[in-house]
């Protein structure tokens, strides 16, 4: 999107034709629905409001528009896609029958060109002036986009500023892969609907991410490369299971041949020195984008969530990076999975956990239903799950995200019902048994193989 001119408006509410102007190529309108009649008698829309045909002429005036939002197809950055743009100088964006109709009419058109949608959102909530029928538009747009989800096509948004009420609640937070502009309003409530004294950052983009609640935020400039990018990756599914992945000297080699005792397992999984998971993503994607947080409220650093090229295509990826794993964690790596599932995308994920954060924070998060849900996800997913144990293996907050019958393991890693000292403490076995604890684990890379739990060792 191109820089905004000095005293103009902000990037968010720039018209929703120069905003599609700015991420696409040859777009194409669709033709303007034919929907209910919002008038009644005295032009007014369905609830008579006094004065609502007027500011309708005015906003047709005004904007050259005959709704709040234009829907058609275009081509960004190479890659197809039906784009759904408010515009806010519409009577701020807001959604009436009509506005429903033409998103209706997209999503539909979606679904039979077999095409991903892509929504441009500035909107201040559902119109006023048409009562009830307007807020009705919410459920229809809310159909709609299940519809999409069923069929099996990904949804991008992008907030603009503002985003907030329905459309926030519907198209945005709805959607596969939410992005933002800078300092756009992102929120529900919209600014003159707030509690007096409120936080403004609460309802901005940074803390909606800050919050796990969008998944990235774009600079204007980088918007139309981004949307590229997601929709390749979202629409070129690989074939087949991911192969367990190689760091291929990216990092620090791990240590020579197989650990000798289930303590020296132990030591080179928690080693420094080792390769981490950032080093097999690099050297197996030629590009990645990642989502962020869980959609309600939380993140984990510790948890590296998204979709990678290989190959010119498409692998979905979730690792845990060394660090406990949050309820925040679990989630955003079930949402993984089940985005990946529904867009018919192999996932690969990459086990390296001490184990569950279990402190009080962590239970009051839900640390039990986050990981009973990511084992569910891993359990119900038709796509092929690979998973490569490249460090620490520790219990069920390892093994929510490990593939079963398909998982392999590095010469750095184990894997293990409990960790060796957690395991003596509980067996009343003073300090000085921890390293014959850990051998009696049968914890090693090759105990793993021999016990059926791995298929084999992957040299890292």
């Amino acid at each position: 999107m191109a820089e905004r001119p000095a005293g103009g408006p902000p990037a968010g509410r720039l018209p929703a034709r120069a905003v599609i102007d700015a991420v696409a190529d040859g777009f194409a309108e669709l033709p303007d629905p034919v929907g209910t009649v919002v008038d009644g008698p005295d032009g007014n829309g369905p609830i008579g409001w006094d004065g609502y045909g007027e500011a309708r002429a005015r906003a047709r005036e005004h904007t050259g528009e005959y709704e709040s939002v234009v829907c058609g197809t275009g081509t960004v950055d190479g890659s197809p896609a039906v784009l759904i743009a408010f515009e806010f100088a519409f009577l701020g964006g807001s959604l009436g029958q009509r506005t429903g109709d033409r998103i209706e009419a997209a999503h539909r058109h979606a679904r039979e060109a077999r095409l991903p949608v892509v929504s441009l959102i500035a909107t201040g909530g559902s119109r006023m002036q048409e009562g009830m029928r307007a807020l009705t538009q919410l459920q229809r747009v809310a159909r709609q986009s299940a519809l999409t989800r069923a069929a099996g096509l990904p949804q991008i948004a992008v907030g603009r500023d503002p985003t907030t009420g329905g459309g926030w609640a519907t198209l945005g937070a709805g959607s596969d892969v939410a992005l933002a502009l800078p300092g756009a309003q992102i929120a529900f409530a919209g600014s003159r609907v707030r509690p007096p004294g409120a936080d403004p950052a609460a309802y901005g983009a940074e803390e909606k991410l800050a919050a796990g609640q969008i998944d990235r935020i774009v600079a204007p400039e980088e918007l139309r490369g981004v949307l590229g990018r997601w929709l390749s990756l979202l629409t070129s599914p690989a074939d087949g299971p991911a192969e367990p992945p190689r760091a291929l000297g990216r990092g620090t080699p791990g240590a020579p041949g197989l650990p000798e005792t289930g303590w020296e397992a132990v030591e080179r999984a928690r080693s420094p020195r080792r390769p981490r998971a950032d080093a097999y993503l690099d050297a197996y994607f030629e590009i990645r984008e990642e989502i962020s947080g869980d959609r309600c409220g939380g993140t984990d650093p510790g948890m590296r969530c998204g979709f990678g090229r290989r190959e010119g295509r498409t692998v979905a990826y979730a690792a845990q990076c060394g660090t406990p794993t949050l309820p925040a964690g679990f989630r955003t790596a079930a949402r993984l999975v089940r985005l990946a599932d529904r867009l018919g995308i192999p996932v690969l994920t990459l086990v390296d956990t001490p184990g569950a954060a279990n402190d009080e924070a962590a239970e009051r998060s839900g640390a039990g239903s986050a990981i009973a849900d990511l084992f569910a996800a891993v359990a119900e997913a038709r796509v092929p799950v690979t998973t490569l144990v490249v460090g620490e293996g520790g219990s069920g907050g390892a093994l929510a995200l490990a593939a079963p019958e398909n998982t392999w393991v590095t010469p750095d890693c184990y894997f293990s019902v409990i960790a060796p000292e957690s395991a003596a403490a509980i067996l009343k076995r003073g300090p000085d048994r921890v390293r014959a604890t850990a051998d009696d684990l049968r914890l090693r890379p090759q105990d793993l193989v021999d016990l059926g739990v791995a298929r084999g060792i992957v040299p890292s």
